[in-house]
């Protein structure tokens, strides 16, 4: 799986994890910091698989959780358009 950011959307990391800004329609979303190791863990193109192990080395979370939590990231972005997978 490619995880691409689409080209009208922006980041910005901040001191509780990533916004995401689409400049398409002005829409922002905030990713706490969990979600944002996930995110980054993709964008640097890693797996799903990869993203899961990687929060379980920094969060206290089962790898089986942590893909779970993934999966669900992953359908929300794809499903308003800011990635795609």
């Amino acid at each position: 799986m490619t995880f691409k950011l689409h080209p009208e959307v922006s980041t910005a990391d901040t001191e509780y994890g990533i916004v995401l800004l689409d400049g398409r329609d002005g829409r922002y979303f905030q990713l706490n910091g969990t979600a944002a190791a996930a995110f980054q863990a993709l964008l640097d193109g890693g797996t799903v698989e990869q993203a899961a192990e990687r929060l379980t080395a920094s969060f206290d979370v089962q790898l089986d959780r942590a893909r779970q939590d993934v999966e669900q990231l992953v359908a929300k972005l794809v499903a308003v358009k800011v990635v795609a997978a």
